[in-house]
């Protein structure tokens, strides 16, 4: 009898569920894409339901439910970390504890509670509860290309944990050592998210981006004062300069007079400062994974390296760990964060009943599938949808599609790229994406403010032909989930040598849409065998302007999560400045909708160039 394992992760951020059988990905999916709240923490609901669809199955069904964590350590360490912080911590942990007090008394009970409400059936057993960590080295090792790796995990923190690192083989996994709570870079990173104003648990990628812009004149005071790395890897922060033991903020007076300036209040305007903190930070982080990479290698001897945590969807620390040549090959898991450790506890339990590795589809190199593990729409459901809403489409062959799309990108257009099972994890990698031409020295600015309406510093990053990238980008190895950045090839760069805010409209080389300020870009190689439509379109688009390379940026607007349905893409579309909507095979052109009934003006427009 067939066995399913069904994995949850939820209560912090990012809630998701996955399930598991025989080896294979059944179904992965954020609860975010059908909440329609970013990073929503909630019970996973709709994505359970979605996963035990997929599936054709009901609760009754299922071997194993398994949750990613532990909330009982959890409890502990949050009673440790309110006892640490003295009288400061008073009003948060008056606020805090009730909760906690009701979650760690019946954790099983809220959750079985919880699953029966979904109104598919009820779980057999009771619940599986693993460990944070644990999970994200799972998520990292199990779905791997490795029979054997070694396994490194970067986040904030998990019950105690905040680093971690493991040594795969086969379906066992031991951790070999750890740094725990309340050293952590994913909070020294957060940190500086709040400090120059962006949200924490969100905004993180927008100081990756912002960084290239400035120069790194404030890592030494970080390294310093606020960090210390020893010779084996290990870290510890000097807690006096930090706010988040006493509540809610990241930084507090200390940390201000330490730089001499308060922190940026968001939304107003970034200065060169800003960016050179952004520099700092981004330099400092990467020294420190280089040194845990450094004695993952020294603790397992493995030549191969699994990573995983929040901190892995740093792809700028990626590159710079690729370059260094400590492992000959690394493997990132693309839904790194959170929501991945609902794959892993189920990928665990997986292992232990089959005690086998997991099974790559055909012609995949490792698990995921690609990640194309969320929902898909048939033509059919398309059309029902259009019909209903009375939108003018034009229903083609593949091939009609194809070229339709490849002209239009050609021409300058921005198309609205919707197919197959949507992406698990925060990357569109060509299921759910927003396309463009990466020669138009326009994209970049018209995609940021009149179609994502975000920040103008914000790069985009390029889809490439596989087996054509190293002609394009400094490629050091595959990079199908787009977690690795990379140099644009120096024979496609213009002569520009400013690094400033002022200069992000400058051509930096014959693909500027896609080059960042510092002449990098944030790669996908797509490969034929894990998305052939794709990687058609990237042909066809070759054979029109010779760039087998497209934009590829979410199919979403700033504040929204990644549309899941054709009703999502549709409204995104309409309420945009996306010229063409490829929905399946179904064409839509925006001259020819009809304006939308009863729509509000829903945008916040960004003005930061």
């Amino acid at each position: 009898m067939r066995q399913y394992h069904l994995g949850i992760s939820a209560y912090y951020h990012d809630s998701a569920a996955a399930l598991i059988s025989e080896g294979n990905i059944i179904a992965a999916a954020q609860q975010e894409r059908f909440s329609r709240i970013r990073h929503d923490s909630g019970f996973p609901a709709d994505a359970i339901r979605y996963c035990l669809d997929e599936a054709g199955i009901a609760l009754d069904d299922l071997a194993s439910v398994s949750f990613y964590d532990a909330p009982n350590l959890k409890f502990r360490r949050l009673i440790s970390s309110f006892a640490s912080a003295g009288p400061g911590g008073l009003a948060v942990f008056q606020q805090v504890f009730p909760q906690w007090i009701r979650w760690k008394a019946r954790p099983e009970k809220r959750l079985l509670s919880a699953l029966r409400e979904i109104n598919r059936g009820q779980p057999k057993g009771g619940i599986i509860f693993g460990t944070h960590h644990r999970s994200h080295a799972a998520s990292a090792f199990y779905p791997s290309p490795y029979d054997s790796a070694a396994v490194l995990c970067i986040d904030g923190v998990g019950e105690w944990q905040t680093t971690s690192i493991w040594h795969g083989k086969n379906t066992d996994l031991t951790l070999k050592n750890a740094i725990s709570y309340p050293h952590s870079l994913g909070l020294l990173y957060s940190a500086f998210t709040d400090f120059c104003g962006f949200k924490v648990d969100s905004g993180e990628y927008k100081l990756m981006g912002l960084a290239p812009y400035g120069e790194p004149r404030y890592a030494q005071k970080i390294l310093d004062e606020l960090i210390t790395l020893r010779d084996d890897g290990s870290f510890s922060l000097n807690m006096k300069y930090f706010a988040f033991l006493q509540g809610r903020n990241m930084v507090g007076e200390k940390f201000e007079a330490l730089f001499g300036r308060p922190k940026r209040q968001p939304e107003s305007e970034i200065t060169q400062d800003d960016c050179d903190f952004a520099a700092s930070i981004q330099k400092v982080a990467e020294e420190v994974v280089l040194g845990l990479a450094r004695a993952a290698k020294k603790m397992t001897g493995e030549s191969r390296l699994c990573i995983a945590g929040g901190v892995a969807l740093n792809c700028v620390a990626n590159g710079c760990l690729s370059r260094a040549e400590i492992f000959d090959e690394i493997w990132i898991q693309p839904a790194a964060g959170d929501a991945g450790c609902a794959l892993g506890v189920a990928l665990e339990q997986d292992a232990k009943h089959r005690q086998k590795r997991m099974i790559p589809a055909s012609g995949h190199r490792d698990a995921m599938q690609g990640a194309y593990l969320g929902p898909a729409f048939s033509d059919d459901e398309v059309m029902r949808y259009l019909d209903e809403q009375g939108a003018p489409y034009q229903r083609l062959t593949e091939q009609q599609m194809l070229n339709t799309t490849a002209d239009a990108l050609a021409s300058g257009k921005v198309v609205g790229w919707f197919q197959g099972r949507m992406e698990f994890g925060p990357r569109a990698l060509g299921a759910r994406s927003i396309l463009g031409d990466p020669r138009n020295v326009e994209m970049q600015k018209t995609m940021n403010l009149k179609i994502k309406f975000r920040e103008s510093f914000r790069p985009f990053a390029p889809m490439v032909l596989a087996e054509r990238a190293a002609e394009f980008f400094d490629v050091r190895q595959e990079s199908p989930y787009m977690l690795v950045v990379s140099d644009v090839r120096e024979r496609w760069l213009k002569p520009v040598s400013s690094r400033h805010l002022g200069s992000i409209n400058d051509v930096r080389s014959t693909m500027p849409a896609i080059t960042h300020v510092d002449n990098s870009a944030r790669v996908q190689t797509v490969h034929p065998e894990i998305n052939p439509l794709l990687a058609q379109l990237l042909q066809r688009f070759d054979d029109m302007t010779g760039y087998p390379v497209l934009v590829n940026t979410s199919f979403n607007v700033r504040g929204e999560p990644i549309v899941c349905t054709p009703a999502e893409a549709y409204l995104c579309f309409m309420r945009t400045n996306i010229d063409l909507l490829v929905l399946g095979n179904c064409i839509l052109r925006k001259e020819e909708q009809p304006a939308l009934e009863n729509d509000t003006d829903w945008r916040t427009e960004i003005a930061l160039d």
